[in-house]
C-alpha cells in the first residue's frame, strides 16, 4: 500500500467521539448477501476501508497449496473493463489506497481515501472481487513473482525454522502446516489461468463478504453504495473446516536445517496448544506468555540478551490461533558459536517460569500494558477498523471490542499460571535450529 502522506494527521489525532461503548456506535446492515459495518468517529473526511472474503490459503486444495494465492495476487492486476494502470490512476488522482492480500483464513481488503471517494473505492472494490481480468501476460508475472518470494525465502534462517517447525507440529491437512517450499513451486509452475479462474467462480462471491468502514462515514449511503456497487453478482463459498488438529506428532524433538555459510542460526521451539483465540485459558495463557517472552521488560529479554548476552532477540508468542487451534513458541537467534549456551540459557528461563509461574507484579505490568496497549489502538481509524475485523474473524460479537479490556483486568494469578501449566509441557517441546549448526557438521 502507497503512503498516505497527507491524512497521517488526520488520522492519528483525530479523537474518536464515542461513548463508553463501541458496540452501541457500530452500525451493521447487510447490503444482499453482504455484511455492511460502520462507526462514525470524530475524524473529519477520512474513512478507512477493510474487507474480508474466507478465500485465504486454506481454501485451495490439498493437490494445489498455491491456487488461493495465486487467485487473490490477480485482482489489482487489471478488471475486463479497466487495465491496472487506469485503476491505479483513479486511485493516485484523489490520494486513495487499496490492496488485497491472501492469509492463511481470509483474503483482506485494506482501504483508505477521502469521505468524498468513498463511492469511487467501493466500486473499486467490487470491480475487482467481480471481474478481473485474468490476463495470461499478468498470471505469468504473478507465478514469477510469487516463485522469486519463495526462492528467496530458502536463503531466510527465520523462515526455514518457522516452516519446519509447523510440519513437526501440525498434521497434513492443518492450515497452519507449511508446505515444503519444493512443493509450492512445483504447485505454481503447474497451475493454469484455467484453474484460477474455477477457483474465482467457485469461492468469490458476496455470501461470506464482510465490509467495514471506519471515520467519517454515513451508514445509510454506504449501504446504498455498497448494494450499487455489487447489484447482480452473486455466489460465494465458505471452505470445509479441516478436520486435523495440532498436537504431539511422531516427530522429532530435535531437528536441524542446515544452511552453510550463516552468521546466525534462528530457533523455533514450541508445541501445538490445541487452543483457538476464544477458548477458554486461552487469554490467560497468552497474558502468562508475554510475561515471559514480550519485549524487553520481558524474562526472556531481561535474562538471556541483556544480563548474559547471548543474542540480539528472543521472545515467546502464541502464533496461529485466530481461527484454528493454534502453537507456542520461542523465537531466538544466536550466532553460531553462542547457540548451545543460548539454548541453554532459555531453557533454564523456561523450566522457572514454566515450574513457578508468573509473579503478581508481572501479572500486573502486563494486565496494564496489554489493555492500554490495545485502547491506544483503538484511538485512530485504522486501529479500530483492525480490531473490528480481527473480532469477526474470530468468531466474536462485536461487544467483545467492549469487553477486551475488562478481560483481561479480571485475570487472577492462579488463572493465568494455571493456563501455563495445563496446556504446555516442556517435555513435548519441538526445538528447530535454522542455520550453519556446527553440530549438523560434525
Amino acid at each position: 500500500m502507497k503512503p498516505f502522506r497527507f491524512l497521517l494527521l488526520a488520522v492519528t489525532a483525530g479523537a474518536l467521539t464515542l461513548s463508553a461503548k463501541i458496540a452501541d456506535n457500530i452500525q451493521r446492515t447487510q447490503a444482499g448477501a453482504i455484511d455492511v459495518i460502520t462507526l462514525a468517529t470524530g475524524v473529519k473526511d477520512v474513512v478507512t476501508i477493510r474487507g474480508t472474503l474466507p478465500v485465504g490459503n486454506v481454501a485451495a486444495p490439498e493437490n494445489n497449496p498455491a491456487l488461493a494465492r495465486l487467485t487473490g495476487s490477480m485482482l489489482d492486476k487489471g478488471t475486463v473493463a479497466k487495465d491496472k494502470f487506469a485503476i491505479a490512476q483513479q486511485l493516485e488522482s484523489v490520494g486513495a489506497a487499496l490492496s488485497f492480500n491472501v492469509g492463511n483464513e481470509v483474503l483482506t481488503i485494506s482501504g483508505k481515501c477521502l469521505k468524498k471517494d468513498v463511492p469511487l473505492v467501493i466500486s473499486l472494490i467490487a470491480e475487482q472481487l467481480r471481474t478481473p481480468a485474468f490476463a495470461p501476460e499478468e498470471f505469468a508475472k504473478v507465478k514469477k513473482q510469487y516463485a522469486g518470494a519463495l526462492q528467496r525465502s530458502l536463503d531466510d534462517t527465520d523462515t526455514r525454522a518457522s516452516d519446519a517447525f509447523t510440519r513437526a507440529v501440525y498434521p497434513l491437512g492443518h492450515p497452519n502446516r507449511q508446505p515444503p517450499t519444493e512443493e509450492l513451486l512445483a504447485a505454481i509452475e503447474a497451475t493454469t489461468l484455467d484453474a484460477v479462474k474455477a477457483f474465482h467462480a467457485e469461492y468469490y462471491g458476496p455470501a461470506h463478504l464482510t465490509l467495514i468502514l471506519v471515520g467519517d462515514v454515513d451508514s445509510a449511503a454506504v449501504q446504498q453504495q455498497v448494494g450499487a456497487a455489487f447489484a447482480g453478482w452473486t455466489g460465494g463459498k465458505r471452505p470445509a473446516p479441516p478436520a486435523a488438529k495440532g498436537g504431539d506428532l511422531d516427530a522429532p524433538r530435535d531437528q536441524v536445517v542446515y544452511m552453510a555459510d550463516k552468521t546466525n542460526v534462528s530457533v523455533t521451539w514450541g508445541m501445538a496448544t490445541g487452543l483457538r483465540y476464544r477458548d477458554p485459558d486461552a487469554l490467560a495463557l497468552r497474558v502468562g506468555t508475554a510475561a515471559f517472552g514480550d519485549g524487553f521488560s520481558a524474562r526472556l529479554m531481561g535474562n538471556v540478551r541483556d544480563k548474559e548476552g547471548l543474542t540480539y532477540g528472543i521472545a515467546a508468542y502464541v502464533s496461529g490461533d485466530s481461527v484454528r487451534d493454534g502453537d507456542w513458541r520461542i523465537w531466538a537467534n544466536f550466532s553460531p558459536e553462542l547457540l548451545e549456551k543460548g539454548i541453554a540459557s532459555t531453557k533454564r528461563q523456561l523450566t522457572l517460569w514454566y515450574d513457578q509461574g508468573i509473579t503478581p507484579a508481572e501479572l500486573a505490568q502486563r494486565k496494564s500494558e496489554i489493555a492500554g496497549s490495545y485502547k491506544v489502538g483503538l484511538s485512530t481509524t485504522t486501529g479500530m477498523a483492525n480490531n473490528i475485523m480481527n473480532t469477526l474473524i474470530r468468531g466474536y460479537d462485536l461487544t467483545w471490542l467492549d469487553e477486551y479490556p475488562e478481560k483481561v483486568q479480571a485475570l487472577d494469578l492462579p488463572t493465568v499460571n494455571g493456563a501455563i501449566k495445563k496446556h504446555l509441557h516442556p517435555d513435548k517441546l519441538v526445538l528447530v535450529k535454522a542455520g550453519t549448526v556446527t553440530e549438523a557438521v560434525k
